[in-house]
C-alpha cells in the first residue's frame, strides 16, 4: 500500500544492494529535495549511504542517454568491422592476383620447356 502511494518501502530482509530498481528510483525522488543533513537523517534510517543515494540519482540521470550512447557504440563498431572487411578483401585479392600470375608463370614453364626442352631440374 505504502508502494503504491510513492512511499520508499524495502523488503524486511533485503540489504540495499538487494532493492529493485523502483525502490532505489524512490529513494533518489524522496532524497531530491533532502538537504545534507536530511539526507543523512533519511540514510541512517533506512541502512543506506550517501554515496548510494548519489550513485543512483547518477544511474537515474544517464537513463534516458543509454539508448544514444549504445547507438553510437554500435555505428562505431559497424563502421571499424566495414573498414577491417574492406582491408581484407583488398588483401584477398592482391593474393589472388599473385597466385594467378605464379600459375602463368608455371603454365609458360612448361610450355617452354615442351617446346624447346632445357635444364630438367628448371
Amino acid at each position: 500500500m505504502a508502494r503504491g502511494k510513492g512511499q520508499l518501502l524495502r523488503d524486511a530482509d533485503a540489504s540495499p544492494k538487494g532493492w529493485s530498481s523502483r525502490d532505489k528510483f524512490a529513494a533518489v525522488l524522496e532524497t531530491a529535495a533532502l538537504n545534507e543533513a536530511d539526507l543523512a537523517e533519511f540514510c541512517r534510517k533506512r541502512g543506506l549511504y550517501p554515496a548510494q543515494i548519489a550513485a543512483w540519482r547518477s544511474a537515474c540521470e544517464q537513463a534516458n542517454d543509454w539508448d544514444r550512447t549504445s547507438t553510437a557504440r554500435l555505428g562505431r563498431a559497424t563502421k571499424e568491422e566495414k573498414k577491417r572487411i574492406k582491408d581484407l578483401e583488398r588483401e584477398l585479392a592482391r593474393k589472388d592476383r599473385a597466385l594467378a600470375e605464379t600459375a602463368a608463370l608455371l603454365v609458360l614453364r612448361k610450355k617452354a620447356h615442351a617446346i624447346w626442352g632445357g635444364d630438367e631440374d628448371a
